[in-house]
């Protein structure tokens, strides 16, 4: 059976053009309104959807064709779709744009997967006429993709704005649905990754307060609803299985989340719930040590460099969590989590003593040394994968691993796309930790939060052997030991 769900995806033409800006504003203003709106963004991303929750008062789900299977899309936006008035999904980079020339993976093709309703969000500095000719070309570039309406940015003045929209209503036959004028400060400040997340933005409330301002002085609101209500009822999907574990004592898997790792997609944490595991959030900065009766950890992405002195200073959680990787405690980390693993993280010429599992350093640089999408084959043994499993994700980072590993260090990945640690390698190893500059999507990768729960219940069955081994240490690593 189809279900009715009013939906719409905010695109532009390039990256920077306020896509964020204005979803945040049109989520809070809907919000405001007594409308429970699920936002998603499309491709790999962590920063904007944590605005995004700010904003919506519910989380950010990501959609990402490269990581993702079709099916596996419908379902997701399927199951939120189920508990919402309408979904709001926020676009990458230009509409068009993909990995290749065919624009695979763009935000088009997503918006005619899912049939859903375009508002082209345009900025219109030092253009009049023009605006609509650009408009007119998208339109006519890819007629299957439903661009519905525009919305219009970087307005100079009335004049400015009463040229533009007459001539798109009049030349591309399509309404527009709101006019912003040239701000004169930043709401949203930006650093390499975008956005500053909103757990380091200090007036993070008061940013999205004015983008919903803005959305309610200059957007039309209910214009934009009835553009999302024109969206027809999607496919139905079928149910997943009901998850049942027969174990009355889950296993305990710990999650690092705080301001210096915040980068987790949220099915990566409801996934390793649906397969058994109680999940547990700590924080690296302020907690003294890891707590008892863990059974495993996941340290995600984020910007520990950031943070660097803080982590650095809180010595005997670093211990902790290095005494427990020698214990075997199952631990799988993600970019920000894989440079917390090692000896130092060097910013400028500061170094800042971490975990020290790893005899490596990371060298913050002012370019990215790996960006995009990765593919990668599982090379060899390790606790999570089985050999010969391919798995797709993405990497964005600044660091550079020092010095470069030896060609016999242990790695679970060779990279077939992306940079991974060295160009051809990936996946650091020691006991049961693995950690990589790869992320990862649950939904796209489903066998790695089984596996990290399973290695957790049987670490679990031994973990009472080895509590001795769970006290602190020294500060410098005992590298005959490791």
């Amino acid at each position: 059976m189809q279900q009715p769900c009013p939906r719409l995806l905010l695109a532009a033409l390039r990256g920077g053009a306020g896509k964020t800006t204005l979803t945040l504003g049109l989520l809070a203003a809907w919000r405001d309104q007594g409308r429970r709106v699920v936002p998603f963004k499309k491709g790999p991303d962590y920063i904007d959807p944590a605005w995004h929750y700010l904003a919506a008062g519910c989380p950010s789900h990501n959609l990402d064709p490269f990581l993702m299977e079709g099916d596996q899309i419908l379902a997701s936006v399927a199951r939120h779709a189920a508990q919402a008035d309408a979904l709001l999904i926020e676009g990458n980079r230009g509409l068009y744009d993909g990995l290749d020339a065919q624009g695979t993976y763009s935000t088009a093709e997503l918006a005619k997967f899912l049939a859903t309703p375009v508002v082209l969000v345009v900025d219109c500095t030092m253009r009049t006429r023009t605006t609509a000719a650009m408009v007119l070309g998208c339109q006519h570039f890819d007629p299957q993709v439903p661009i519905r309406g525009v919305i219009l940015n970087q307005i100079a003045r009335p004049r400015h704005e009463a040229i533009i929209r007459q001539a798109i209503e009049s030349y591309c036959g399509i309404p527009v649905l709101g006019a912003i004028p040239r701000l004169k400060c930043e709401v949203f400040p930006e650093r390499h990754m975008g956005l500053v997340p909103p757990q380091e933005h200090a007036t993070a409330i008061r940013a999205v307060t004015t983008a919903r301002d803005l959305a309610l002085r200059y957007l039309d609101l209910e214009g934009l609803w009835r553009v999302a209500a024109q969206a027809p009822p999607l496919p139905a999907v079928a149910a997943p299985p009901a998850s049942f574990c027969a174990d009355c004592h889950p296993p305990v898997i710990g999650v690092i989340r705080d301001s210096a790792f915040q980068f987790y997609y949220p099915e990566n944490l409801e996934a390793l719930r649906e397969a058994g595991a109680a999940v547990l959030e700590i924080s690296a900065l302020d907690d003294p040590a890891l707590p008892p009766h863990l059974d495993a950890l996941y340290i995600g992405g984020g910007f520990p460099e950031t943070h660097a002195a803080a982590l650095a200073e809180n010595l005997s959680f670093r211990n902790s969590v290095k005494a427990a990787a020698r214990a075997g405690m199952p631990i799988y980390a993600e970019c920000g989590g894989l440079m917390y693993l090692g000896e130092h993280i060097q910013v400028g010429s500061n170094k800042f003593p971490m975990v020290g599992i790893f005899p490596y350093d990371f060298v913050m640089g002012k370019k990215p040394q790996g960006h995009g999408y990765t593919v990668l084959e599982v090379a060899g043994d390790n606790p999570y994968f089985p050999q010969g499993t391919v798995l797709k994700g993405h990497e964005f980072h600044y660091s550079q691993i020092t010095p470069d590993p030896d060609p016999e260090a242990p790695m679970a990945f060779t990279v077939s796309r992306g940079t991974g640690i060295g160009g051809r390698r990936e996946g650091l190893l020691y006991r049961n930790v693995l950690a990589t500059y790869t992320h990862i999507h649950a939904l796209g990768c489903p066998q790695w939060a089984a596996a990290l729960v399973r290695r957790a219940r049987e670490y679990r069955g031994d973990a009472d052997l080895d509590a001795t081994a769970q006290r602190p240490e020294t500060e410098t690593p005992d590298r005959a030991r490791l």
